[in-house]
């Protein structure tokens, strides 16, 4: 009876120790995807805007040629030089927020205040997770880029 006593306290204890490491490694992989995902938007977003630089796409007045919402990288732009309609897509899906869990971000167009959390509507120059729990280190993730 004392050998199961001592073999159940000591499961209890290696159980207590390992939920934590398991909710750390859970956190740490959602940061990784985040980081990621922001990564790939600012990457799809660059390109947009290199495209409209070089006058490979048409750009609206106001826009400054930032894209206008996150669906016109996914849905793709007819090129300005192409006779036959050629699309330029930028993203293949928009990708989930893993702090949300939507598919839903925080934009900033280049007119609003960089610490803005309200988008102006002009266009997509910056994105961010709309999720208002901290990171491992103590930062917001809405304030990361």
């Amino acid at each position: 009876m004392v050998e199961l006593i001592v073999s159940f306290t000591i499961l209890g204890l290696l159980t207590s120790m390992a939920v934590p490491l398991a909710a750390y490694k859970v956190k740490r992989d959602k940061e990784r995807e985040l980081r990621y995902a922001l990564r790939e938007i600012h990457k799809a977003i660059d390109a947009y805007k290199d495209a409209s630089t070089l006058g490979k796409i048409d750009v609206k007045l106001g826009t400054e040629g930032y894209p206008e919402s996150l669906e016109i990288l996914v849905k793709g732009v007819k090129m300005s030089q192409s006779a036959d309609g050629k699309v330029l897509k930028f993203l293949r899906r928009i990708p989930r927020d893993p702090m949300t869990g939507t598919f839903e971000w925080g934009l900033r167009s280049m007119q609003d205040d960089p610490t803005s959390q309200s988008w102006g509507g002009q266009n997509v120059f910056d994105v961010y997770s709309k999720s208002t729990e901290r990171a491992r280190d103590g930062t917001l993730y809405s304030e990361w880029n």
